[in-house]
């Protein structure tokens, strides 16, 4: 079955090429709006995956959509990709010298008979004391503007990482391990053998409309 990216972050493009998926890229046009106080982080970031995977899926019949959207959170408030300069600038201020979570909500939507999936992955992320003058300099890289969090664990925001606990890859924007598991229960494998042999056969029969553990299984 074909795969379609709904994404066009190159970050997640080199993420999937990494573990060997053939893929094509498909962009949602779906407004990234994470400006909810009273909602839960991890439900925000998984429905706006959703959002997107269903945005693209008329447009791909018999396929696997893959969507994801990555937020930071910090003191309970989410941060998104900043709009200019001086809300990169309030954001690595923010993060610098404590510990923050990174949230990334997993769509996957098989198009041929309704399927959707999807799960969240937490990463908690120190950053060591940044000096004034260093977020400037880094925020003139151009580096922080297109990134939630206003940083870039994979470029040269690497500098301010203190201490990872979780998942390196859901930092940069796509939780490889969490997305094989749900690739697979949809049938694609990746490493050879049979879903059920992979997988214990704990997702014997699972169809249209139902949930296997772990995820949510509903029509699109």
């Amino acid at each position: 079955m074909r795969v379609v990216l709904a994404s066009k972050s190159p970050r997640r493009e080199t993420l999937l090429k990494q573990i060997g998926v053939q893929f094509t890229c498909n962009p949602a046009d779906v407004e990234e709006n994470v400006d909810n106080p009273d909602g839960d982080p991890a439900s925000i970031c998984t429905e706006l995956a959703a959002a997107k995977a269903r945005a693209v899926a008329a447009m791909e019949p018999e396929a696997l959509i893959i969507a994801a959207d990555t937020i930071v959170v910090v003191d309970r408030q989410i941060l998104g990709k900043p709009r200019d300069k001086a809300e990169a600038f309030h954001m690595l201020s923010m993060l610098s010298g404590r510990e923050h979570q990174v949230i990334t909500g997993l769509c996957v939507l098989n198009t041929s008979n309704g399927c959707i999936q999807t799960r969240s992955e937490i990463t908690r992320v120190r950053f060591r004391n940044i000096q004034e003058e260093e977020i400037w300099a880094y925020i003139d890289s151009g580096e922080p503007l297109d990134k939630a969090g206003a940083y870039g664990v994979q470029g040269l925001g690497a500098v301010f990482v203190e201490h990872i606990e979780g998942c390196f890859y859901n930092v940069v924007g796509l939780p490889l391990h969490t997305l094989y598991m749900m690739l697979q229960e949809q049938g694609l494998q990746l490493l050879g053998g049979s879903k059920d042999e992979l997988s214990g056969g704990r997702h014997k029969g699972f169809a249209r409309g139902y949930a296997s553990p772990g995820k949510t299984g509903q029509t699109w």
